[in-house]
């Protein structure tokens, strides 16, 4: 019987993405109603300021991601570039220079040689953008799609702690929010670690642990000042 590995690297763009954005929606929302909440704010100030957070958070994921993503993708292609105008120039250094990454990883001289050569013939700048400058089409920076993922799911894990403000009185407000974000977080990074294929418990935990961390600081700093913390 043949066996198939399965691999996750491909995700890894758009997941750390997803991830990042909606467990910030979660957070930052959260603790930002909480820390209201605990400086003794009213109702309807909660939810505008929950409102408020979620829509510039949303925009501020969005904006942060596309521009360092652009910025790692100008990069990769200033690298590209620099490479394609090497082999132009000096085809022979750039076969030497395949040859020494072959050699390093275990293969023997004359076989990497001969594979740096049938590799450049076959295409030689795929060749250096895979094996020396370590790029994949896969793992390649996307900035639109992290903008975009950012944007959608910190909008969604914002929503999950507005939703129950709208709901709960203000009377049990901050241990709700508390207790079902930490439910959510816990969620979301199990569900995160099981699509990268790794511990869903250690997701979990993670995420979870860092979450309550960050909304306890905050009620802290509500309960003390009385001001509202983003």
């Amino acid at each position: 019987m043949t066996q198939h590995e399965v691999h996750h690297l491909h995700r890894v763009g758009w997941l750390r993405a997803a991830v990042l954005g909606a467990n910030d929606g979660i957070i930052s929302t959260a603790s930002l109603i909480i820390g209201i909440a605990a400086a003794q704010a009213t109702h309807a100030d909660i939810l505008l300021a929950g409102s408020a957070g979620l829509v510039a958070g949303a925009m501020s994921m969005a904006a942060g991601e596309y521009v360092s993503v652009s910025s790692q993708s100008d990069t990769e292609k200033a690298d590209i570039a620099r490479e394609q105008k090497s082999i132009e120039e000096n085809y022979s250094y750039e076969v030497q220079e395949l040859t020494d990454i072959y050699k390093k990883r275990g293969v023997d001289s004359a076989l990497a040689e001969k594979v740096a050569q049938q590799l450049m013939a076959h295409n030689a700048l795929d060749a250096h953008i895979r094996d020396e400058l370590g790029l994949f089409e896969n793992v390649k920076a996307r900035p639109i799609q992290a903008a975009l993922f950012s944007c959608g799911t910190f909008a969604i894990g914002a929503a999950l702690p507005m939703l129950i403000s709208w709901i709960v009185p203000l009377s049990f407000l901050i241990p709700t929010i508390a207790i079902s974000s930490l439910v959510f977080m816990a969620i979301l990074g199990g569900i995160a670690a099981y699509i990268g294929g790794s511990s869903i418990v250690t997701g979990a935990l993670r995420i979870t642990v860092w979450g309550a961390f960050a909304m306890g600081l905050t009620a802290l700093v509500g309960k003390l000042f009385g001001v509202t913390v983003g």
